[in-house]
């Protein structure tokens, strides 16, 4: 049985590589996106050095959104606008799960209330009818996702 690719736009932050790690231990695809293909490809070879065997790509937002199954968010939440923005067309009949959630930097916590509704009601708004969103992941943190024991 072949293994869904997963994409994860913001791959090369601590809890996008986390995931991609342990999603790549379990034997499934992974590309990890960025605005910047050159730090996508050296995250992607982190991960490699840490799950050996592993399919681990990397590449620019739009370009890892169309060659994937599955595509998982894990930008700042600053980041979400933009990057759906840049990627709404080749999501187009896909899943993404959404794992972010916006920050207070000063007390380093949720905000409670956004005014345009959660983060996911917005992603879901940014991208369309032709994607369906789910929010996920939003309280594990970044430290556990990246200890493999």
């Amino acid at each position: 049985m072949t293994k869904e690719t997963i994409a994860i736009l913001g791959g090369t932050g601590p809890e996008g590589a986390g995931l991609a790690m342990r999603w790549a231990a379990a034997g499934y695809p992974i590309l990890i996106g960025s605005r910047d293909a050159a730090r996508a490809e050296a995250t992607a070879a982190d991960l490699r050095s840490k799950v050996p065997g592993a399919t681990i790509d990397g590449a620019v937002n739009r370009e890892a959104t169309e060659k994937a199954d599955l595509v998982v968010l894990t930008t700042p939440y600053a980041g979400q606008a933009p990057t759906l923005a840049d990627v709404a067309p080749a999501l187009q009949g896909k899943i993404l799960v959404t794992a972010v959630v916006p920050l207070d930097p000063a007390a380093k916590r949720r905000v409670p209330n956004m005014p345009g509704g959660p983060a996911a009601v917005q992603a879901q708004q940014q991208v369309g009818e032709g994607v369906r969103v789910v929010a996920a992941f939003q309280n594990v943190g970044a430290h556990q996702l990246q200890d493999p024991n």
